[in-house]
């Protein structure tokens, strides 16, 4: 049974000594807005993570398929849900049929992919298509409450790919990109709407959905990340589907600014965190975390 109620969240998280999202168009070196000179995470790189989390505590389990990772092809998948259906589509079906077949295929999905049924998925592509279908969540992209300021470190690598390069050494130097402290900000929505008109999103897969958040960090640790941790998240509970205030003004009622006796940023302990509780009638604040 899908979800009744509207929510829209607040995740705080921070780096230590570490690069939380690379940037492939800057070598890798952590995400920085050029202008401002905050740092930010893209939305992608944190529903990555949710999947992760899903897939190691739900693997093998119906309904809690990951669609979006390197297994397969996205095809393969779309044509074994039609199979899986008893489906067939050729180039002589009609309009009506395919678009049948289609919707059919589409529910497969959501009913059996955890990441389909919460973020969404095009699924058009191939010759099973499966439709395209706009997820009840989405995360904004996560910038940090401070700029940021990466830094390059040289490092010592002790090892040499190929024999013509052990010529002129044993080492060689390589270089580390890291924030030394950053704290972020993302901001999120479930829409009952949605998930009732399509998706079928239930309360289980919510309460799923907090846990991966609170826990994203966790099992995906690095020393290219260093160290991240999820240190807040708010969740604002809307007693209907629709909802009963605009979530900007949710979100405004955490507010998160830097210390006045502190010059330089290394600590969460650094900035003072506020909440004002007074929620409108009709919302419900929860501190997850």
């Amino acid at each position: 049974m899908a979800i009744n109620n509207r929510y829209d969240f607040v995740m705080l998280f921070d780096v230590e000594n570490g690069n939380p999202n690379g940037d492939p168009d800057a070598g890798n070196a952590p995400r920085v807005d050029a202008e401002s000179g905050y740092g930010y995470v893209t939305d992608v790189c944190l529903k990555r993570k949710i999947r992760n989390y899903v897939e190691l505590v739900k693997e093998g389990e119906e309904g809690y398929n990951i669609l979006i990772k390197p297994d397969r092809s996205l095809n393969a998948k779309f044509t074994e849900a039609y199979k899986e259906l008893g489906l067939t589509s050729t180039k002589k079906d009609s309009r009506e049929k395919k678009a049948d077949d289609m919707v059919k295929a589409r529910d497969y999905m959501c009913k059996n992919y955890f990441d389909v049924r919460t973020f969404g998925a095009v699924m058009s592509t191939g010759d099973n298509p499966c439709g395209i279908v706009r997820g009840p969540v989405q995360i904004n992209f996560a910038r940090s409450i401070s700029p940021v300021e990466p830094q390059d470190i040289a490092i010592t690598r002790q090892a040499r790919t190929t024999d013509e390069r052990t010529e002129t050494g044993d080492t060689e130097i390589g270089r580390k990109s890291f924030i030394p402290y950053a704290l972020y900000r993302a901001e999120g929505y479930i829409s009952a709407a949605l998930a009732n008109k399509v998706t079928d999103l239930s309360e289980e897969d919510v309460e799923l959905l907090w846990t991966a958040i609170m826990n994203m960090f966790e099992n995906d640790h690095s020393a290219a990340r260093g160290k991240m941790c999820m240190r807040k998240l708010f969740v604002f509970k809307h007693d209907n589907v629709l909802g009963v205030c605009p979530s900007h003004l949710l979100f405004d009622k955490i507010q998160v600014k830097e210390c006045e006796d502190v010059n330089v940023i290394r600590s969460i302990k650094d900035y003072d965190i506020t909440v004002d509780r007074e929620m409108p009638e009709g919302v419900e604040l929860i501190e997850k975390l």
